[in-house]
């Protein structure tokens, strides 16, 4: 049986940082009471940035860390709430745009948790033999779901983007156990509607009424706060359990980023220092499926993993959903940030994109339609 190796990580930002006492001007809440109930200062927010550009942004630099050809990737899994379209799959625009032709690809919806949910089933991939080497990806543009007049949620919520590659070894290590949990009797607590900006009305002309229907997020937000504290300490447990080791063991938690008050309650219940747990809350706000590959990165940036070290991932979230991962990190601990290596590396993709799609519609015209209808044909000769 292959084991799940972490042989690269990258995360992208949008550059636009959006400060407590911007959102101040808007809403009802100052600097001092955001950081005081979430340790929340400071998010990024999209201006021109799709879903599918920040996840290839954090892929490209992931697969550029891992030093190997896009070529060799097996399969792309992008983790989103938030994808420009039902389909194509944010994942399967990603493949295309890092010309991983040999990919397959698909999108996975878990809320804050998806991530963690997206490394098990690459994980399960590889240790079947089915593929060798996988990307997965959390991606989110949470602003565009945010209602700006709700303090409780628009203070919370940053977009980005964090990606890993995974690839399959004889050699012990990498992902070494994960447990995926949800309670879907939960799913009013935090929830996001699919709402059509234009929807078709029923048969009988019945439909949703202008601004009837609104696509933003809506959070019971102490009953979330009751569910994290309460999920997080308990699978932390049961996922050393079922890694046969103790939390003495542990080096580093990298947990989804929703509230520095959750984390410090949860450390508490398992009986850690809070520094345990890594957190650029501060600076990202909750990025929902991005927020734990973006954390993680970061935490290898700031020195805080070295080989040989053991972290664990646990999300929590809309479903509602929970999940963990225990890994053994296996790679060094250089970190290398260059916005440049997707646009000088990838820059082609695009145009070799697009020619492919003029190519198929040309073809589509010059070769009319594969399976003429004979009947039709004959009718029309009979008029």
């Amino acid at each position: 049986m292959k084991h799940a190796h972490i042989i690269g990580w990258g995360h992208y930002f949008p550059p636009r940082e959006l400060s407590n006492d911007e959102i101040s001007k808007v809403v009802d809440t100052s600097d001092e009471w955001i950081q005081a109930r979430t340790g929340i200062a400071s998010r990024h927010i999209v201006e021109t940035e799709t879903t599918t550009q920040m996840a290839f942004e954090a892929a490209a630099r992931a697969i550029a860390i891992a030093d190997i050809s896009p070529s060799e990737v097996d399969l792309v899994i992008v983790a989103t709430s938030t994808p420009e379209n039902m389909f194509p799959s944010t994942a399967s625009q990603v493949q295309a745009l890092l010309g991983a032709d040999s990919a397959g690809a698909f999108d996975l919806s878990a809320a804050c948790s998806g991530f963690v949910y997206g490394l098990d089933m690459a994980t399960q991939a590889i240790k079947t033999g089915a593929v060798r080497t996988a990307v997965v990806i959390g991606a989110e543009k949470m602003s565009r779901v945010l209602d700006w007049d709700d303090r409780g949620t628009c203070i919370l919520f940053g977009d980005g983007a964090g990606a890993v590659v995974l690839q399959g070894s004889n050699i012990p290590g990498g992902v070494m156990a994960s447990m995926l949990r949800s309670d879907g009797s939960g799913g009013n607590v935090l929830s996001l509607p699919a709402v059509y900006e234009n929807p078709v009305p029923f048969l009988n002309g019945s439909g949703p009424k202008k601004g009837e229907n609104r696509n933003v997020i809506d959070m019971e937000g102490r009953q979330v706060f009751r569910f994290a504290t309460r999920v997080i300490p308990q699978i932390v447990n049961e996922v050393i359990e079922q890694a046969g080791i103790a939390i003495e063991d542990v080096a580093l938690i990298v947990p989804h980023q929703a509230n520095t008050r959750i984390i410090e309650s949860a450390a508490k219940k398992l009986g850690i220092n809070p520094n345990r747990f890594f957190l650029n809350v501060n600076h990202a706000g909750n990025t929902s499926a991005a927020s734990i590959p973006i954390a993680l990165c970061e935490a290898v940036q700031a020195g805080r993993l070295k080989p040989n070290d053991i972290v664990i991932f646990v999300g929590f979230g809309g479903g509602l959903t929970w999940a963990a991962s225990v890994i053994r990190w296996d790679a060094g601990p250089n970190y290398q940030d260059n916005p440049g290596i997707a646009r000088m590396r990838y820059g082609l993709n695009r145009y070799r994109m697009r020619y492919r799609q003029l190519h198929r519609s040309v073809m589509a015209r010059i070769g009319g339609s594969p399976t003429p209808n004979a009947r039709l044909k004959d009718a029309d000769k009979k008029k």
